[in-house]
């Protein structure tokens, strides 16, 4: 990739990033290049979206299960 390729990809991933806290999706800017380069190769937006937001909710369901399972061991 040359230099002007490389800073127009910098760029765009800057302004995607910047929408996309305005739009307040949590995702971090590696998180969001990645997601960049998969709908590049052509995966479908819509699927990768499902597919962070069930990963998210298992996220949450695990990490809420984890703190109420060391709570429930904690000892007074």
């Amino acid at each position: 990739m040359d230099s002007e390729a490389a800073r127009t990809a910098r760029e765009s991933l800057e302004l995607a990033f910047h929408m996309s806290n305005i739009l307040e999706t949590g995702l971090d800017r590696q998180t969001l290049s990645v997601l960049i380069a998969l709908c590049d190769l052509g995966f479908n937006p819509e699927a990768l979206a499902a597919v962070v937001k069930e990963l998210r909710m298992e996220h949450s369901s695990s990490s809420s299960s984890s703190s109420l399972t060391a709570s429930s061991l904690s000892i007074p």
